[in-house]
């Protein structure tokens, strides 16, 4: 094939860049706790440290606790679990971390606010594409990109759900980094105009950047509350018994589908552009 004369080689992209390989390696392991030879092809994606709890007493593997991160590794189900915090910013940095090691597939197990009216808390959104408000993807692809999951990572988790006769939605999300949005009235007339499903704070960023970075990867998300009702919004009340009731579920339904991904040695395949 021809080179084409018109393209900048762009050593923005972690995997044309070995020195920023190298770093990354160096960050993902003094952030996560864990050396590189702990992490499984399979990635589980968390925002949060019960999630990584509930994992390890799920798999019996030992937690590992980073400066910034933690992370549990299960060679016996081929999945390892990484709770980067919260926020678009840290979304792109894990995932750039992460495709040093060349994942096979990762799925993030987000919470979301529900915003159609027929939602309610512990319902599942698989979303089809992202909304990109937020201040980071532009770092790797043009607006105009739309933010999209790896159509088989997907494909697996709605497998999943399906065999254990659970009902879930598909759908456009939207991703801001604007806290506090349920005070602004004109934003929640736009989200009423774009009829996104959901509202949160990292898919569109892990979508552009996996793509970016080559990195598979896919989301299963938890309506965990439904701010645009009457009392609505979260709270620490609220989200404890999210965390209670639909904690292990929504793990149960990540861990298979990774593990289930790793049996079947099904490859998932990325165009170089």
């Amino acid at each position: 094939m021809e080179k084409n004369p018109y393209l900048i080689p762009n050593t923005n992209k972690i995997y044309t860049n070995p020195r920023k390989q190298k770093i990354a390696r160096d960050i993902l392991e003094r952030y996560t706790g864990a050396s590189i030879k702990q992490f499984q092809k399979q990635i589980i994606l968390t925002n949060f440290q019960y999630y990584v709890e509930r994992f390890s007493a799920l798999t019996g593997a030992k937690k590992c606790q980073g400066s910034a991160m933690s992370s549990v590794h299960s060679p016996k189900d081929g999945v390892s679990i990484v709770n980067f915090s919260i926020g678009s910013p840290t979304a792109a940095l894990i995932i750039e971390c992460l495709s040093v090691i060349d994942p096979k597939a990762v799925l993030f197990l987000g919470m979301c606010g529900g915003l159609h009216r027929s939602l309610k808390k512990g319902d599942f959104i698989l979303p089809t594409a992202a909304i990109r408000d937020e201040g980071v993807s532009h770092h790797f692809l043009p607006r105009q990109v739309p933010a999209l999951p790896t159509f088989k990572v997907q494909k697996f988790v709605s497998e999943i759900l399906v065999e254990k006769g659970l009902d879930y939605r598909t759908g456009v999300v939207h991703t801001t980094d604007y806290r506090f949005w349920e005070f602004n009235d004109k934003f929640k007339a736009d989200l009423y105009h774009e009829r996104a499903l959901a509202i949160e704070m990292e898919t569109a960023t892990l979508f552009v950047v996996g793509f970016a970075s080559k990195v598979p990867i896919g989301a299963l998300l938890l309506v965990s509350d439904l701010p645009l009702k009457r009392g609505g919004i979260k709270t620490k009340k609220s989200a404890s018994s999210v965390f209670k009731d639909y904690t292990d579920l929504h793990l149960e339904v990540g861990i298979k589908s990774m593990s289930g991904i790793a049996v079947r040695g099904e490859e998932i395949r990325h165009y170089r552009w």
